[in-house]
């Protein structure tokens, strides 16, 4: 029997099939096997969204390589201004002959894994999770802000105070926000979500502290969070692959008044350009601008 088709992200049906049956890899669609699980040789077929950044793509590729077995086919796409341009060549690092085209807007490249693969060690090695000196934290590559403190939540994290009962950190990342929220023993417990499994994993590995519950989940999912909160922190994403999404933000702003009691509060950290003013207004009895610097904003809502 074959071994299975494979897929890593959403590719546009209107740029390549895909088997229906083929199993999903992507770490951003909660529930995808995990690709750095699967044996060698033990794929027929991989259909590969490419990510945009460097680290992260080649090292979705090289793990994609291995997976297949000799003569299997890898299919990767990307935008041409995020990757795309670099495909062929990157393929032809690991000793791939990939057949490349265009087509909109897209560079696609289809190759058969040869019986032989180079780099695929360093490749890999380069894009696993690791510790860095100046987060004090474990990280790994495509994370958002996998190696620096993202200004927002540096903002955030100089006016947040102690907060006190059952919480929640939604988009939690590597888990930066919810331990300093943990710092307080006023807390009894709180619920991290990621829509990205990586974050997922780097943060259970960063926040040891049995009050935490981390999930691997969609926060629009309705069931992502616990109800009746008494706080919820937040630094909201606002893209959605490459394409500025502000309503990302908003759900996020919504979840966040479901899940919290009547006076629970919402601490937001966001690009000062986002319009999230009336959307919190929307959801919350209150919403105050705490602070503005360097084009980010703090706001504290009560519902």
């Amino acid at each position: 029997m074959p071994a299975p088709d494979a897929v890593y992200g959403s590719p546009p049906p209107d740029l390549v099939e895909v088997a229906a049956d083929a199993a999903q890899l992507s770490p951003l669609i909660p529930g995808s096997v995990r690709l750095e699980d699967l044996d060698a040789g033990s794929l027929d077929r991989v259909v590969m969204v490419a990510p945009a950044g460097t680290l992260e793509r080649r090292y979705a590729l090289s793990l994609s390589l291995r997976a297949l077995r000799p003569g299997g086919r890898l299919t990767a796409m990307a935008p041409k201004d995020r990757g795309g341009a670099r495909l062929g060549r990157e393929l032809k690092a690991f000793g791939c002959e990939p057949a490349e085209i265009a087509k909109r807007h897209h560079r696609i490249c289809d190759v058969a894994r040869p019986p032989s693969l180079m780099a695929l060690d360093e490749v890999i090695r380069d894009g696993a999770p690791r510790h860095i000196d100046n987060l004090a934290l474990c990280t790994q590559p495509g994370v958002f802000s996998w190696d620096r403190l993202d200004p927002g939540t540096a903002l955030l994290l100089a006016h947040l105070p102690a907060l006190s009962g059952r919480g929640a950190d939604f988009g939690c990342g590597i888990g930066v926000l919810a331990r300093a929220v943990l710092a307080s023993p006023a807390v009894t417990a709180m619920t991290l979500v990621d829509i990205d499994r990586r974050a997922v994993e780097m943060a259970r590995r960063n926040v040891a502290d049995p009050r935490a519950d981390i999930r691997w989940a969609d926060i629009r999912a309705a069931d992502s969070t616990p109800d009746r909160l008494d706080f919820v922190v937040m630094n909201p994403p606002f893209h959605d692959g490459s394409v500025e999404d502000q309503a990302l933000g908003q759900v996020f702003i919504r979840r966040a008044a479901e899940a919290l009691r009547p006076g629970g509060t919402l601490w937001l950290t966001a690009n000062a350009h986002l319009p999230y003013e009336a959307p919190l207004k929307g959801a919350f009895k209150s919403a105050t601008l705490v602070a503005s610097s360097g084009g980010y904003k703090i706001y504290e809502a009560r519902k």
